[in-house]
């Protein structure tokens, strides 16, 4: 696994493990917990499923200065307390600083979760300058 060069300061409860990276390409695995839980029956809040999505389109962007631009979701299924997720990303796209970036995120191999994510890789970080 290469090493990860971006959102280092992640708290993995919340968005996620990093599981794998390589060149244009991240996983991260959610574990839902009940803290993430939006009503009685334990269907987990989208915004957890979001984090998670965002945090593997950064990852496969793989900058210090990287920042999300825009996304476009579909959350496909619904997601229950204690489920893992798997969000699968790859860099589609390059263009100058911008990465268009694909994000799939699964239940034991069923989709629950599809994202386009768009990236800016800027010179510096995005609260100094």
């Amino acid at each position: 696994m290469m090493t990860p060069n971006t959102h280092l300061a992640i708290d993995s409860t919340l968005s996620g493990k990093l599981t794998a990276l390589s060149t244009d390409h991240a996983k991260v695995l959610l574990h839902t917990t009940r803290q993430m839980a939006s009503d009685a029956q334990g269907l987990v809040h989208g915004g957890f499923l979001f984090s998670a999505a965002d945090y593997a389109a950064m990852c496969a962007a793989n900058d210090p200065f990287v920042v999300l631009g825009a996304a476009s979701t579909k959350f496909v299924a619904p997601v229950r307390v204690g489920d893992a997720v798997l969000f699968e990303a790859t860099v589609v796209k390059t263009k100058r600083k911008k990465r268009k970036v694909s994000v799939v995120g699964s239940v034991e191999g069923a989709r629950v979760f599809e994202g386009s994510f768009t990236a800016f890789v800027l010179d510096g970080h995005v609260l100094e300058g």
